[in-house]
């Protein structure tokens, strides 16, 4: 009898607790973030700061994954409370200038972020001028991605600008990626179109190649934009977001482990377990 009201006042306590817990929770509004569907870069940062805001900061936390136009209007509108997937000066330019007044700018949380010809570290071409000399080697290619893509449409242009005799074909960021696998693992020379932060940098030595003519533009970089509200609505997510910032060695790790295999929310939760110091950073 002794034993079963322990054991009951164990069970009552644990109860508490968890309604404590709840209503804790219950007490912070649900936050929608959206991020760009099928950007590596955007999946990792957006599941990496819903997690600390998720199990930190206890906020109830919504992830969606949108195309870009989307993203930009949801955040707006107020349909979405935040993104950390803008990708400025230039990417998502013309969206920043079509709704600057209704959204605010919360910080970058990515530097140096950038679109170009890649090519693996082995390959003896340094520029894209060296593309019209070595045009052989690379068996008169640019392995591309999905025709239309931003990069795509540079590569086009940079292809005219520096007088190039090289075809640019067409596939998918997966189908480019599986194109670099094969040739890293024979240490053939390639060239594709790419953009960094991206896993594959994680993975292997990779360099773009020089663009004196700034056809891909200078660096950009990947900003935290909410919607205005986001500061009365949620002030500790936004002290959070404003704060969140990371490297490319960083970034690099989650989309790893998720192009490994790992599903997001679990990358994520792994990362953030493996850097209590660093997120702990973010939360001062």
């Amino acid at each position: 009898m002794r034993l079963l009201k322990h054991l009951l006042c164990g069970l009552g306590a644990a109860s508490m607790a968890l309604g404590m817990a709840a209503s804790m929770a219950a007490d912070k509004p649900e936050l929608k973030i959206g991020y760009v569907n099928g950007w590596d870069d955007s999946v990792a940062a957006t599941h990496v700061a819903g997690e600390i805001l998720k199990s930190n900061l206890g906020y109830p936390i919504k992830l969606q994954p949108v195309e870009p136009a989307i993203m930009w209007q949801g955040v707006a509108r107020g349909d979405l409370d935040a993104t950390l997937s803008a990708w400025l000066p230039a990417t998502h330019g013309e969206y920043f200038e079509k709704l600057k007044d209704k959204v605010v700018v919360l910080g970058t949380n990515y530097e140096g972020a950038k679109i170009g010809l890649i090519v693996p570290d082995y390959v003896e071409a340094k520029s894209i001028a060296d593309l019209k000399q070595h045009s052989k080697t690379f068996d008169g290619k640019i392995t591309g991605i999905d025709a239309g893509a931003g990069v795509m449409r540079r590569t086009e242009e940079a292809i005219k600008q520096y007088d190039l005799d090289i075809r640019l074909m067409a596939s998918s960021g997966p189908a480019m990626a599986t194109a670099l696998t094969r040739a890293e693992k024979a240490k053939e020379p390639i060239v594709v179109t790419g953009w960094i932060p991206h896993w594959m940098f994680a993975k292997w030595k990779l360099r773009f190649l020089e663009d004196p003519k700034k056809v891909f533009g200078d660096d950009e970089h990947v900003d935290t934009v909410a919607n205005p509200a986001l500061a009365s609505k949620a002030p500790e997510a936004e002290a959070f977001l404003k704060k969140f910032s990371w490297s490319a060695e960083e970034v690099g790790e989650v989309m790893l482990a998720i192009r490994d295999g790992a599903k997001p929310d679990a990358a994520a939760r792994d990362w953030v377990k493996k850097n209590p110091e660093r997120v702990a950073g973010w939360l001062e």
